[in-house]
């Protein structure tokens, strides 16, 4: 059974040992990067959940959800302000293929919807357009693109 596991000092280090396969290095950043942006974040007065993501005791993945913007985020897009962010989603490699994909965005969208940080009308992310198999996936649990950017990626949100 798939759950999430806040990362912390005992797990994070299993975390960063995972890995997205070398042609999807260039879809989602590496766990490293994202537990530092998730403590960067937080002491710039914003909101970050970095979450492994475990099948039982064995760690496949890694996801992270944000909230509004914080003291650093100079050029967030409008839809950050106020709204939840599936900030970040990766399973490693030897993990793909069994549906936990699929499973953590259910996950996550079920923390999300309890409102850690006060209501919301959206929850949004973002993916580069070349990156489909993202596309089918949030697809799926309903995002919708607007065609906004951040910055390279696409925008895609779900009413929440």
């Amino acid at each position: 059974m798939l759950r999430l596991e806040r990362v912390n000092g005992k797990n994070v280090w299993g975390l960063l040992k995972l890995q997205v396969s070398e042609e999807q290095k260039s879809f989602v950043a590496d766990n490293n990067t994202s537990i530092i942006e998730a403590y960067t974040a937080i002491t710039g007065n914003g909101y970050a959940f970095p979450f492994g993501i475990y099948d039982g005791d064995t760690p496949v993945g890694f996801v992270m959800i944000g909230f509004d913007t914080d003291d650093y985020w100079d050029d967030a897009p409008a839809i950050a302000k106020g709204n939840y962010n599936l900030w970040r989603l990766m399973i490693d490699t030897a993990h793909q293929g069994k549906g936990y994909g699929k499973e953590a965005v259910k996950l996550a969208l079920d923390f999300i919807r309890t409102y850690p940080c006060g209501n919301a009308e959206y929850c949004w992310l973002s993916y580069e357009p070349e990156n489909q198999v993202a596309a089918k996936l949030y697809s799926s649990f309903g995002f919708k693109e607007t065609g906004d950017m951040d910055g390279e990626e696409l925008i895609a949100v779900l009413k929440l």
